[in-house]
């Protein structure tokens, strides 16, 4: 792929009733984000979603309308509270269907347990049968290896359905001893071309005794002078070394940040305004 094309938005889809009730606190936002810088990425957006079948394929259908590369975490197993194999299908419109090559891997683990408890393999009990259910994905979906366990995620584009030329979905289990390391592969394999195509830098200012609605005016110039430039203001009142003070800062890609950042510092010099240390991060 041509090192011109734009960098796409990657999103984060976090699925289970168990986050929403705060049974499990979520561990996969900062995870995807530190494995998106690492590599000149960005996260753009995350959705939390219950069990709720409804919800999960509205989700999915809006991931596939885009042009985005999202990350669903969770509810690709088979039990009765996992739903996310089923809903992509239907947000895609296409049929499920057990993967081949899901199949041989369910089958290379199940006998590796078998053979770790000392018993015979068994392809046709009852139980190994159902297994096979967590390789049933929607029809043309790719395979995301799974080095923990060897049991697959899976890819979906939406050209596999009814959003062509739209984005990619890659579905990976909750658990994030599975999920991180897929994910990376995912990365690594597919989307290295944009890997620190474009760096993300912010720069920031303490402030001093002032108040957001103050400084309001100069963010608005800012944003309207430099573009491609997000302005951000982050208030404390109890910050345990600066008290009560305003980050002020912008953000964007590093050929435009420098000089929208001395048009900051300036327009902080004409109000008089007290100001502490400054920060870079990218």
């Amino acid at each position: 792929m041509d090192n011109d094309t734009p960098v796409p938005a990657f999103g984060l889809i976090i699925i289970g009733d168990e986050i929403m009730s705060g049974k499990r606190a979520d561990k996969h936002l900062p995870a995807v984000i530190e494995r998106l810088h690492a590599r000149g990425l960005q996260l753009t957006y995350a959705d939390y979603v219950g069990d709720a079948r409804e919800r999960i394929t509205s989700s999915l259908q809006r991931a596939f309308a885009s042009s985005d590369v999202v990350f669903s975490c969770g509810g690709i197993g088979a039990t009765p509270d996992d739903h996310t194999r089923q809903c992509a299908a239907q947000a895609l419109g296409v049929e499920l269907q057990l993967h081949p090559q899901a199949r041989l891997l369910i089958e290379d683990r199940m006998r590796d347990v078998a053979r770790e408890q000392g018993v015979p393999f068994e392809a046709d009990r009852a139980d190994n049968v159902h297994r096979l259910n967590m390789g049933v994905f929607p029809a043309g979906a790719d395979i995301i290896p799974n080095p923990y366990n060897k049991i697959p995620g899976f890819s979906c584009s939406a050209s596999l359905g009814k959003y062509p030329g739209g984005g990619a979905v890659h579905f990976v289990p909750g658990f994030p001893v599975m999920a991180w390391p897929m994910i990376e592969w995912v990365l690594d394999t597919h989307y290295p071309h944009f890997f620190h195509q474009s760096m993300w830098v912010e720069k920031s200012v303490i402030v001093y005794g002032a108040m957001e609605a103050a400084l309001t005016p100069l963010m608005e110039d800012l944003e309207s002078l430099f573009a491609g430039v997000r302005v951000f203001s982050l208030p404390s009142v109890d910050h345990p070394v600066h008290g009560r003070h305003i980050e002020l800062g912008v953000k964007g890609l590093a050929d435009v940040i420098d000089p929208a950042y001395a048009a900051l510092l300036e327009g902080l010099r004409s109000l008089n305004t007290p100001l502490g240390p400054e920060m870079v991060r990218s």
